[in-house]
């Protein structure tokens, strides 16, 4: 059969336009979508360390968040966002918080009319009330977005009052040694801990606490937690490289009168560096490596041969360098994980893991260090491996949050590695990633919905039913399946069919998807969803489909080159969700996720 040349011609256009995204280090960074939210914490927290020194980055943030509100008064997390409460209620006190920088009152008053109706009012005791009932029991979120308010006077004008209305976050825990935090399946707290010690000392400071006891104690305490806190602080001055939790920190102690620690100097520099031309914070320095183990494997086979020997040696020399090779400062994680950032900020995760060990798998050079490198993090990834078989972001634990929570697209993820790299090592670790694939083969049959579905963790749609974006976990999920050969077995076959059949049946009729049947499409959900049903067709998978997965993967490829023009236009679309569902679109997914699916589907003789 006959490629169209139509896919040829694009994909060459797309590859141009990825391989001319990288940096000088040869790797990619990317672009993540500015951010209201981010925005508004950041001018908060330099408006309260020195308004007057940080007035000209002040006015430019207060500036964009003007020209970006939405029409109906609220701000969402993107520039293509819906409105939502959180980032509308961080805008309406940044725009209270930066003295001589005031947003006209007509769009006041949309703002506040915005709020009312989702709060009940205006009161403190509604605006509380919303913001904690927005995150139910995890205050790691509804503390700092509250303890802002309080600070920009938003929950009254007496301190104590507003104060009142902010969660106590236990700041003694800051303390603890992680084995102590894991060992009381605490875990989650070291990811908060900035927040936990900066917000929940300034709400002490503002409302102490009635009994006396815990008064001496927390005195104790708290210079020993701000030390630590310096401790956790990376040299770049960006707690998890993130624009909000940074400010929060920043604002909290200024609050507290300490304007002139070292972490709230490091805060700020990160702060300052971080704003952008337009005047705007993203949500995070960067996905650099996410977006460059993504890129390596959309590159495909042939993609990555139109590199040079060393432009390949220089990606591998990059990944390798990212690999963490000692114990986690921050969050106690073991050696051999990859964080989404080569900044120092950044955090080991399964996701990233499974991605650096996917492309080192398709850049490998049979050499030592690669080797190395990659028995590390096929255990590393196994030692995640929660108790259900399914794999956790950041660490195991009880699913009670999205930190320790296994996930169908996690877990697909690190099954995928787990096979690439299933022949590497002894027979120990044969042994080891077998029983490891196995648990997490058997978590994804009973995490299927029965829809045949499966639900990611960390993407999302906004116009989805609950947010949710089951298009892309399916897809996901699909594609680690279809090269499994135990996905060959009676449940994980059916599994198959019942994933590829819910996709088709989302298919809409110009042949593209959204995150459902009905939602708005997008060419990053198109794309995964033709790239997974492309790799099923690639690896005859299943049974009896064929001529309709051919059908829609032909539909999806023509949608994507009319859309995307051929290769040479790339809209971006916020379904990428970061922590707390905050929404953000990175400018490097609908190219890398558009260069695997015409890939794939000129492999397959489209």
């Amino acid at each position: 059969m006959t490629a169209d040349p139509r896919i040829r011609a694009a994909l060459d256009e797309t590859r141009r336009r990825l391989l001319s995204a990288r940096t000088a280090d040869g790797a990619w960074r990317g672009e993540l979508s500015s951010s209201a939210l981010s925005t508004a914490t950041a001018v908060a927290a330099l408006a309260r360390v020195d308004p007057r020194a940080h007035a000209a980055p002040m006015a430019r943030g207060v500036r964009w968040l003007v020209e970006h509100a939405n029409a109906d008064g609220g701000w969402g997390d993107t520039p293509q966002s819906r409105s939502n409460l959180p980032t509308t209620t961080l805008v309406w006190s940044a725009l209270a918080i930066s003295p001589g920088r005031e947003a006209p009152s007509a769009l006041l008053a949309r703002c506040e009319a915005y709020l009312a109706a989702r709060c009940g009012g205006l009161s403190p005791e509604f605006v509380a009330r919303a913001i904690v009932s927005q995150y139910g029991r995890d205050r790691t979120f509804s503390a700092p977005i509250l303890a802002m308010c309080a600070l920009a006077g938003r929950l009254g004008e007496r301190p104590s009052d507003a104060w009142a209305l902010v969660p106590q976050l236990p700041f003694e825990l800051g303390i603890l040694p992680h084995s102590l935090l894991r060992a009381a399946r605490l875990p989650v707290v070291s990811y908060a801990l900035p927040a936990l010690i900066a917000v929940g000392q300034a709400r002490d400071r503002y409302h102490p606490v009635a009994c006396p006891l815990t008064r001496v104690v927390r005195r104790l305490v708290a210079r020993a937690s701000r030390n630590r806190l310096e401790r956790l602080q990376p040299p770049g001055g960006g707690f998890l490289e993130a624009v909000p939790l940074t400010s929060f920190v920043a604002m909290c102690l200024a609050a507290m009168g300490l304007r002139n620690h070292p972490v709230v100097a490091r805060s700020v520099a990160f702060l300052q560096a971080a704003q952008r031309a337009d005047g705007s914070w993203p949500i995070d320095t960067d996905l650099s490596g996410w977006v460059t183990s993504l890129s390596v494997r959309a590159l495909g086979a042939d993609g990555r041969a139109a590199l040079e020997p060393a432009e390949r040696d220089a990606l591998r020399a990059w990944l390798l360098r990212c690999q963490l090779r000692a114990r986690h400062v921050f969050t106690g994680a073991s050696p051999g994980g990859w964080a989404w950032t080569d900044q120092p900020g950044g955090v080991p995760d399964a996701d990233d893991t499974a991605g650096a060990l996917l492309a080192l798998h398709a850049l490998d050079d049979g050499g030592d260090a690669t080797a190395r490198a990659a028995r590390a993090g096929v255990g590393w990834l196994a030692d995640l491996q929660n108790r259900d078989g399914g794999v956790p972001t950041f660490c195991r634990g009880w699913g009670r949050l999205p930190f320790d929570r296994s996930a169908p697209d996690l877990t697909a993820h690190a099954l995928l590695a787990w096979h690439r790299w299933r022949a590497l090592g002894d027979a120990t670790i044969r042994r080891r990633t077998a029983r490891a694939l196995a648990r997490a083969a058997e978590y994804l049959s009973g995490a299927q919905r029965a829809d045949g579905a499966w639900i990611p963790l960390w993407f999302g749609n906004e116009r989805a039913e609950d947010q949710a974006n089951p298009v892309y976990g399916t897809a996901r999920v699909l594609a680690a399946l279809a090269e499994l050969p135990e996905g060959r077995g009676p449940r994980l076959a059916a599994a198959t069919s019942a994933g590829a059949r819910f996709l088709l049946a989302c298919r809409q009729g110009d042949g593209s998807w959204g995150a459902e049947a009905g939602v708005a499409p997008s060419i990053e959900e198109t794309a995964v969803a033709t790239d997974a049903l492309a790799k099923l067709l690639s690896f005859g998978r299943p049974a009896g489909m064929e001529a309709e997965l051919r059908a829609a993967v032909a539909g999806g490829l023509r949608w994507l080159i009319e859309r995307t023009e051929g290769g040479t236009r790339f809209d971006v679309s916020p379904i990428g969700l970061y922590f707390a569902r905050l929404w953000y679109s990175e400018a490097l997914y609908p190219v890398i996720f558009t260069a695997a699916a015409l890939a794939r589907g000129l492999r397959v003789g489209l």
